[in-house]
């Protein structure tokens, strides 16, 4: 290496952490580095020695193999020391592989290696590539000890000075630059950075960098636009398809924003936190296929990676437990064999958190009931019973899930009594609030609540389209499947209000509005529809004195 004399042997300085299942080939790359100048170099065979490693001792160089035979891989090495910060800033993890299918390097890529180095590997190519990025690590030392200590004015002022003296790293300092200003929340000049660079060359990062700052500024329009280009011309750019996924959900365009990670999943599918968050979005678009398949690839890559959760479990046998409900055909009964399985399997597996069987059954307990099997599903409830007696101990999401299987079990009064009680716990909880008065308004199995809400639709068009009779007959059919909802039953009030304007001897329509009404006495005063109830209460009362 040209500069290994002036720098007065680099490689000498630094401590090395190789991790390669292959003694031969462990042994090999160290004979190479000890070769370069390097002394203090450590060997490890699998993942976890490794991380337990860097867990106690400061490694300057990692090189990893990608393929480490059963268990953990080197993206799952590198994903926990990141998501564990025990790799500096200025610590170099070069990827080691003979593989390289898109797959992979895509997955791996997404915890942003150093750098990727194919086998088979001579001494020449590796004193070359690590070379150079030693001689950068030290150039830019200064910068990445006080990022590293959150030091981030300081961190700024070291790259403005940095920027004349260093002209060969100017991209990575007006990288660094850029992101700095937005992690101080300093916008107006982040924007400035990426908009001089791009002023000068179209670089993606640069321009992911600016949407990212568009975004932050509320400009959706323009993120969501600019975002959509970045990925036309760069589409293995993944971090620009999360950043989308973002911008359209703030448009509240949770569609748009579920095919843009359909897509990303397609491209790179070995990312265990975007495949959550494709989970989460087409649950909530009402979209089970796509949730179920997405939620078993999560918990699938959770396997070996520090991500893994017993929640990811607890979703899919929700989500499966939804979809075979009421589904007696051959379909229906898999699912919930699966959904028994994964539930079964994750008791196992997490078996030292608290209150995990539980959780358990009383998902079980819903996906028995909705085979028929209700024998079953009564003992199993039966059984959890006492341990859910003291509600003011569930967290929200035990709760919810609790309730939800009580009205499933036609306990309506009892699941009503405990979300009421956990209305009062959460009242300054407002998106706790939501998720209670949605149960509520819709207790009802996945594909009942569908068709309501469909049928809710319908209803709307109609009225919309003055065809009241029309109307009024899809909203009482929507009520009878959600009786107690709130929305649908003062959709039909005012439909039938409009209808008596229009029909003023027809007095059993404000009957009808009556009945619709006293449904709601109990609306809780922080419902969303509450305002509405009392305003159309007021009108109805005006209309029959």
């Amino acid at each position: 290496m040209t500069d290994s004399k002036t720098d007065f042997n680099p490689f000498g300085k630094l401590t090395f952490l190789i991790i390669d299942d292959f003694e031969n080939f462990r042994l090999s790359i160290r004979q190479m580095l000890r070769s370069c100048g390097a002394d203090k170099i450590e060997l490890v065979a699998h993942a976890n020695p490794a991380i337990q490693y860097c867990t106690y001792n400061h490694v300057d160089v990692v090189l990893c193999d990608f393929n480490l035979g059963e268990g953990k891989n080197g993206q799952h090495i590198l994903e926990e020391l990141r998501h564990k910060k025990l790799l500096k800033r200025s610590s170099l993890f070069l990827m080691v592989t003979a593989e390289t299918s898109k797959e992979m390097v895509m997955g791996a890529r997404e915890y942003q290696p150093d750098a990727y180095l194919t086998k088979p590997i001579n001494r020449a190519v590796l004193e070359k590539r690590l070379g150079s990025l030693i001689s950068q690590r030290n150039a830019l030392m200064p910068i990445n000890r006080e990022i590293d200590r959150e030091n981030y004015p300081e961190a700024i002022s070291l790259c403005l000075q940095a920027l004349p003296r260093q002209p060969r790293y100017k991209t990575w300092l007006m990288k660094t630059l850029g992101d700095l200003y937005f992690q101080l929340g300093d916008l107006a000049h982040a924007l400035k950075v990426f908009d001089d660079v791009l002023a000068q060359r179209e670089l993606s990062w640069a321009r992911f960098g600016r949407c990212k700052v568009l975004l932050a500024k509320r400009s959706f329009d323009d993120a969501v636009d600019g975002l959509r280009e970045l990925i036309a011309k760069h589409p293995d750019y993944m971090e620009a398809y999360d950043l989308l996924a973002e911008g359209l959900e703030q448009q509240g365009r949770p569609t748009q924003a579920q095919q843009i990670l359909e897509q990303a999943a397609q491209h790179s599918p070995n990312a265990l936190l975007r495949q959550k968050h494709l989970a989460e979005l087409a649950g909530s678009n009402q979209d089970m296929d796509t949730a179920s398949d997405a939620w078993r690839r999560t918990v699938e890559l959770g396997t070996y990676s520090i991500h893994d959760n017993s929640g990811h479990y607890l979703a899919l046998g929700q989500t499966l437990s939804d979809l075979s409900e009421g589904d007696l055909e051959e379909e229906g009964a898999a699912r919930a064999k699966e959904a028994l399985a994964m539930l079964k399997k994750m008791e196992k597996r997490f078996a030292e958190e608290e209150d995990i069987a539980v959780r358990s059954q009383i998902i079980q307990c819903r996906v028995y009931a909705g085979q028929g099997q209700d024998q079953q599903a009564a003992k199993i409830l039966e059984r959890i019973r006492p341990e859910l007696q003291d509600t003011t101990t569930l967290d929200v999401q035990t709760a919810l899930d609790y309730a939800k299987t009580l009205f499933r079990m036609s306990h309506e009064t009892e699941a009503k009594q405990l979300l009421a009680e956990m209305a009062e716990r959460f009242s300054d909880d407002p998106d706790t609030l939501q998720k209670i008065e949605s149960l509520l308004d819709e207790p009802v199995g996945f594909r009942q609540k569908i068709m309501a809400r469909t049928l809710n639709r319908d209803g709307i068009r109609a009225f919309e389209s003055g065809d009241l009779r029309e109307a009024a007959d899809t909203f009482t059919k929507a009520l009878e499947i959600v009786p107690d909802h709130a929305a649908l039953n003062l959709n039909l009030v005012q439909v039938l209000m409009k209808e008596y304007d229009n029909n003023p001897e027809k007095t059993d329509l404000l009957r009808r509005c009556q009945t619709c009404l006293d449904r709601l006495s109990n609306l809780p005063g922080q419902h969303r529809q509450h305002r509405r109830y009392i305003a159309l209460q007021r009108k109805l009362k005006g209309l029959t004195e």
